[in-house]
């Protein structure tokens, strides 16, 4: 259906959507203005007002506040420049240059200049646990019966990872898509997949796992979370990534500045994580 530079693709969109980067002043430049005795130093994060467990306007996601904990570490101000984290997001916010930092990238994102990793998380399944329906694998046959509900980019699910997994075992009637832009006029849109579960709408769903985390323990319906197997679907189809942060191409200084950060905040960053329920891979994490 697609090609594996399709899916190499769409799997980036899933999680940060792509666009140019450009050369412009940015952090760098105000420290120095500091040093001269002028005022604090700012720290410019591009992020989405209305896109939980990550980020909103009230600054109530765990990127918010990894951001603030960068800020106060580096001794700057934070400043956000909003925008809905759609197709474009990164072209008109960090390739703008109307700010320096994305919070959230995945480590091998062309498009953005990458801290080290600071968090490494997976798919998972979304059950009810009244269900013990236990899914674990993306080759049980029960999936060939249950509904199954994936998250999609665009209209024909060809950039979501699980729908190219799913394909491939014949399973496609069955599947029930949920974009991940979801309705803007409403809070939190991409949690649309999660609730779909906890109604019974869909038997299980397949999601990135932050997003579920932080859903599901908070749901009035307990729900079960299971990391998906196989992590790596042949031949190169992955469902686990490092996460980063990303600056613009070329801006080394700024990018060695946050991983020293990310070196030095390591524990609070976790702290952070944990509180918000993300699935994590890594050695501080809940996986």
């Amino acid at each position: 259906m697609s090609s594996r530079s399709d899916r190499r693709r769409g799997v980036r969109l899933g999680i940060m959507l792509a666009a140019a980067s450009l050369p412009v002043a940015g952090f760098g430049i105000v420290v120095a203005a500091r040093r001269a005795g002028r005022p604090r130093p700012v720290l410019r994060v591009c992020a989405d007002p209305n896109n939980l467990p990550f980020s909103n306007a009230r600054g109530e996601g765990f990127e918010n506040r990894i951001a603030e904990l960068v800020a106060r570490d580096l001794g700057a101000d934070l400043r956000y420049t909003w925008w809905a984290q759609r197709r474009g997001f990164v072209r008109n916010t960090l390739g703008a240059g109307t700010c320096d930092l994305l919070v959230g990238a995945p480590a091998r994102f062309e498009r953005v200049l990458a801290t080290s990793p600071y968090y490494r998380s997976t798919y998972v399944f979304v059950t009810r646990k009244d269900r013990g329906l236990d899914v674990r694998s993306l080759d049980d046959p029960a999936l060939l019966r249950l509904r199954i509900g994936v998250q999609m980019i665009g209209n024909d699910y060809a950039n979501a990872p699980p729908a190219h997994a799913l394909a491939r075992r014949g399973i496609v009637e069955n599947v029930v898509g949920y974009t991940v832009y979801g309705d803007y006029t409403q809070p939190d849109p991409p949690a649309r997949i999660v609730k779909a579960v906890e109604r019974g709408e869909i038997d299980v769903a397949i999601v990135w796992g932050p997003l579920a985390g932080y859903f599901a323990r908070r749901s009035p319906v307990p729900l079960v979370l299971s990391a998906v197997s196989p992590s790596l679907d042949p031949p190169a189809l992955p469902f686990t990534f490092d996460i980063a942060m990303g600056v613009r191409r070329g801006d080394i200084a700024l990018r060695e500045r946050i991983d020293g950060v990310i070196a030095r905040r390591r524990r609070d960053i976790d702290a952070i994580l944990s509180a918000y329920d993300v699935p994590r891979l890594d050695a501080g994490g809940q996986g």
